[in-house]
C-alpha cells in the first residue's frame, strides 16, 4: 500500500511549459502541458470570432460586456488518458477551458467552455457543474477594468475627506503625485449571495504600503454594471462608524473627530522595506556570499518538455492558472502510484475590530494564484544550479502574458544523510560505517496574492517518498491598531496591528496503487495491559497496532473523518477545509473540491465539497481520491515586520512508500560510503568504497545575479 502520512495525523512535518524545443515524437506528457502561447492565441481568436458569443476586448470598455476572462488546458478525461498511457490508444482530443464573462444581456452570468481540438479550434462546447449549477455574474473574479472603475468611484468619493486625510496622513487621492493614497480589497464581498459590497483598507502608498494603513475603512457597493450607480454605504475611522462621507467629513470640520496622525514616513530605513538596518552581535560576516548549491557532475535529473525524471521518478506538470501546480501520471520504478497530485485551494481567515479585518476571508483561487507566479530570483528564490521554466498565462488579458522564471527544478543537498550507521565495536573502533547522502529534486513555484507570497514546492526522495509542501511568507494582512484590536492579534508597529488569521491549504491526490482500484484502511496505536507469559504475576503494558478498513465515504458508525480545529467557523458550503482528510470516489465531475468563483460568492458556490461525500458511496476496491487539508494558526508578532519569515511557517504531507517495495528503493542510488577497517579492531587501514567521482573542484555558479521581473 502507499501510506498518506499527514501532518496532523503522523506529526512528520512541524511547522509549463519550457522554452526548449520539442521532442518528435511529442512525449506521452504532452497530454497534460499547458497550452502554447500560441494555442492560447489560438482560441481566443476562435471565439472571438463567434458572432453569437459577441466578445469585446477585456480591457477597455463598459463592465456590462461579454469578454474572455480565462483560457487554460481542460485536461483529459482519466479514461481517456490512461488508455492512451497504458495501451497505446488514440491520443486523447486536446482541448482549452475558456470561461466567458456575459454581462451585456438581461441575465448576466459566467459560462465555461471546452474549446477544440487543439491547436485548430473548430467547436465549442458548454461545461456544466456538477448538479447543474449557474455561476451567476456577481460570483465572477475581479478584473483590471473592474479595479479601475473601483479605483475612481472611491476617487471621487472621498474628495470631501481630502482635508482630513492630508491633515491626518501627509497623503490623498487628488493630485497627490508621490504621496499618494491607495487601498487593498476584502472579501468575501457582501454578507449573502448577489452582493458585491467590498470594504477597502486606505493606505499610504509607500514601499510595503500593505503595513501603512491610515486609519480608514470604506465600504463600496459596486455590483451595477454601471459605475456611474456605485455608493459608499458607510465608513470606518479610528475605531468609529459612519453611515456617509459627509458625516465624517462635517465630524472633521467641527472639531469633534479624533485624528488619527501619523508621523512622517522616513526617507531611508522605512520599517516595511527591506534594507538592511541594525547590527547582529556576534560581528560575523554577512557582505560576503554563504553556502550555495552546486552539481559537481552536471544535473542529475531529466527535464523534456513538461515531463521530469529523477532517479526512480518521472511525472508530469503543469502550472495552471486558476489554482497553480498540478503532477500528473506520477510514476516511481516505472509504475504509476498517482494520477493526479494539485493544489486546490489557500484559504486564509482573519478576526478583527475593524470591519475590514472581520470581514476576510481570503480564498486565493479566486484570485487566480496560478498566474501569481512571478519572476523567481536566481539564488534566492532557487539556487543558482536551478532549470527556470517560464509560463503563458490568459487571465483578463487580450491575448498571452509572458511569465519569466514561473517555475524551477533543482537538486537540493537536505543537510542530513538520508540513512546511515555507525556499527560500533565497542573497543574504540568499529566494524563499519555506511551512509547514503539526503538529496531531493525540488520542482517549484510561488503565489505572490497581494500581500502574501506562497512558495509551493513538491520534492522527489531517492526511497520513493514525495512531499507536498507550502511555505507562507510576504506581507501580513495587517490593519490599524485600536485598543479595541489588541483582542485579535499584536501591535507589531506603532499604528498597525497584525490580525490573528488560520492559513489552511487543500490538495488532491488521486492515489492509483498498483491499479485505480483501491481502498482505504487508518491504522492507529492502542494499548494493551497483558500478563507476561514468561513471568508469572508480572504483566506487560504495550502497543499494537489496530487496522480498520472504510467502507465508505462518511466513515459510518465510529468512522467519522478526523475534523480540522483550525476550521471550526467555515461558510457551510465551503467544507474542503474542515477535514484533515477526506477519501471519496472519482468522478468526472468532480474535478476540483473549489474554484475560482467560491471567492465572491461562498453562500450558494457552484462547486460544493459536501457534495462529494454527502451521497457515502463505498470506497472499497474503487478509484479514490484523498483530499488532505494542511495549516497553521498564525499571531502576528513584531518579527513579522517587513515580512513572515518561511521557518516555522510551512506545512505540507508525505506520500510515503508501506510495505509496496521488497526493501528501500534507494539502494539502486550509487551514491553510498561504505567504510569497513581492514586491520580489526586496529582500524589503522581502511577500505572506502564509493561509487561516485571526486569533485572537480570548486562549486560555483559563474554568472552573476541578474533580474528582470517583467511578465
Amino acid at each position: 500500500m502507499w501510506l498518506l502520512g499527514l501532518l496532523w495525523a503522523l506529526a512528520l512535518l512541524v511547522t509549463v511549459a519550457s522554452s526548449g524545443p520539442s521532442a518528435d515524437p511529442p512525449d506521452p506528457a504532452s497530454i497534460f502541458a499547458d497550452l502554447s502561447p500560441e494555442e492560447l492565441r489560438a482560441v481566443r481568436t476562435f471565439l472571438m470570432g463567434r458572432p453569437e458569443l459577441g466578445l469585446s476586448p477585456s480591457q477597455g470598455g463598459p463592465l456590462a460586456k461579454n469578454s474572455l476572462f480565462l483560457v487554460e488546458l481542460l485536461p483529459p478525461k482519466k479514461r481517456s488518458a490512461l488508455r492512451f498511457l497504458e495501451h497505446g490508444g488514440a491520443r486523447p482530443r486536446r482541448e482549452a477551458r475558456a470561461v466567458v464573462f456575459f454581462g451585456a444581456q438581461a441575465e448576466p452570468n459566467v459560462t465555461e467552455l471546452a474549446v477544440g481540438p487543439l491547436p485548430r479550434p473548430s467547436s465549442y462546447r458548454v461545461l456544466g457543474f456538477k448538479g447543474g449549477r449557474a455561476v451567476p455574474f456577481s460570483a465572477r473574479p475581479m478584473t483590471r477594468l473592474e479595479y479601475e472603475l473601483l479605483h475612481e468611484a472611491l476617487v471621487a468619493a472621498m474628495a470631501p475627506l481630502e482635508p482630513l486625510l492630508r491633515e491626518a496622513t501627509g497623503f490623498g487621492f487628488q493630485n497627490c503625485s508621490k504621496r499618494c493614497l491607495t487601498f487593498s480589497d476584502i472579501a468575501p464581498r457582501g454578507l449573502g449571495p448577489g452582493e458585491r459590497r467590498t470594504w477597502l483598507v486606505i493606505q499610504r502608498f509607500v514601499e510595503g504600503y500593505f503595513l501603512h494603513p491610515t486609519g480608514l475603512e470604506v465600504l463600496l457597493d459596486h455590483r451595477d454594471p454601471d459605475p456611474r450607480r456605485w455608493a459608499v454605504r458607510q465608513l470606518w475611522y479610528n475605531g468609529r462608524y459612519f453611515g456617509g462621507v459627509r458625516e465624517l467629513a462635517e465630524s472633521h470640520a467641527r472639531g469633534t473627530l479624533p485624528l488619527a496622525r501619523l508621523p512622517e514616513p522616513p526617507t531611508r530605513h522605512l520599517f516595511s522595506s527591506y534594507e538592511p538596518r541594525g547590527r547582529f552581535a556576534s560581528g560575523t560576516p554577512t557582505k560576503v556570499h554563504g553556502a550555495k548549491v552546486c552539481e559537481p557532475q552536471g544535473r542529475r535529473y531529466r527535464l523534456r518538455g513538461n515531463r521530469l525524471e529523477y532517479g526512480g521518478w518521472s511525472l508530469a506538470f503543469r502550472l495552471r492558472s486558476s489554482a497553480g501546480l498540478q503532477l500528473f501520471d506520477v510514476r516511481f520504478g516505472g509504475e504509476r502510484v498517482a494520477y493526479e497530485l494539485s493544489v486546490q485551494e489557500a484559504i486564509a481567515f482573519y478576526g478583527g475590530h475593524s470591519p475590514a479585518a472581520m470581514q476576510t476571508k481570503y480564498m486565493d483561487a479566486g484570485w487566480a494564484m496560478g498566474a501569481s507566479s512571478y519572476e523567481l530570483a536566481r539564488g534566492v528564490d532557487c539556487p543558482e544550479t536551478a532549470t527556470f521554466l517560464d509560463a503563458h498565462h490568459l487571465l483578463d488579458a487580450d491575448g498571452p502574458v509572458h511569465f519569466r522564471h514561473a517555475l524551477c527544478v533543482f537538486e537540493l543537498p537536505m543537510g542530513v544523510p538520508l540513512r546511515r550507521h555507525f556499527d560500533n565495536d565497542f573497543q574504540g573502533g568499529f566494524h563499519f560505517y555506511a551512509g547514503l547522502e539526503g538529496r531531493a529534486l525540488v520542482l517549484r513555484t510561488t503565489s505572490t496574492v497581494y500581500n502574501y507570497d506562497y512558495i509551493w514546492d513538491f520534492l522527489l526522495y531517492p526511497n520513493g517518498v514525495l512531499e507536498a509542501k507550502v511555505h507562507a511568507t510576504g506581507y501580513i494582512h495587517a490593519t490599524f491598531y485600536t485598543p479595541e484590536g489588541r483582542r485579535y492579534g499584536s501591535r507589531v508597529h506603532s499604528h498597525l496591528l497584525g490580525n490573528i488569521h488560520t492559513h489552511l491549504v487543500h490538495y488532491k491526490v488521486d492515489l492509483d496503487v498498483a491499479g485505480s482500484g483501491n481502498s482505504f484502511e487508518t491504522m492507529d496505536i492502542r494499548f494493551e495491559n497483558i500478563s507476561n507469559p514468561w513471568s508469572t504475576g508480572a504483566r506487560v503494558v504495550q502497543p499494537w497496532l489496530h487496522r480498520e478498513p472504510r467502507r465508505r465515504e462518511l466513515g459510518g458508525p465510529g468512522q467519522g473523518w478526523d475534523r480540522d480545529p483550525l476550521a471550526p467557523g467555515l461558510t457551510p458550503p465551503l467544507t474542503c477545509p474542515r477535514y484533515h482528510l477526506a477519501v471519496t470516489r472519482r468522478h468526472e465531475n468532480e474535478p476540483s473540491s473549489s474554484s475560482i468563483y467560491t471567492q465572491n460568492d461562498p453562500w450558494d458556490p457552484p462547486v460544493t465539497f459536501e457534495s462529494f461525500i454527502r451521497d457515502n458511496e463505498t470506497i472499497e476496491d474503487q478509484d479514490l481520491v484523498a483530499w488532505v487539508t494542511v495549516g497553521f494558526l498564525h499571531v502576528p508578532h513584531a518579527e513579522d515586520i517587513p515580512n513572515t519569515a518561511t521557518p516555522g511557517n510551512a506545512v505540507g504531507f508525505f506520500l510515503r512508500p508501506f510495505n509496496f517495495f521488497n526493501e528501500d528503493p534507494s539502494v539502486a542510488s550509487r551514491a553510498p560510503v561504505i567504510v569497513r577497517p581492514l586491520d580489526p579492531p586496529t582500524c589503522s587501514r581502511l577500505e572506502i568504497r564509493r561509487w561516485t567521482p571526486p569533485s572537480p573542484g570548486a562549486c560555483v555558479h559563474p554568472e552573476p545575479f541578474t533580474y528582470n521581473g517583467t511578465y
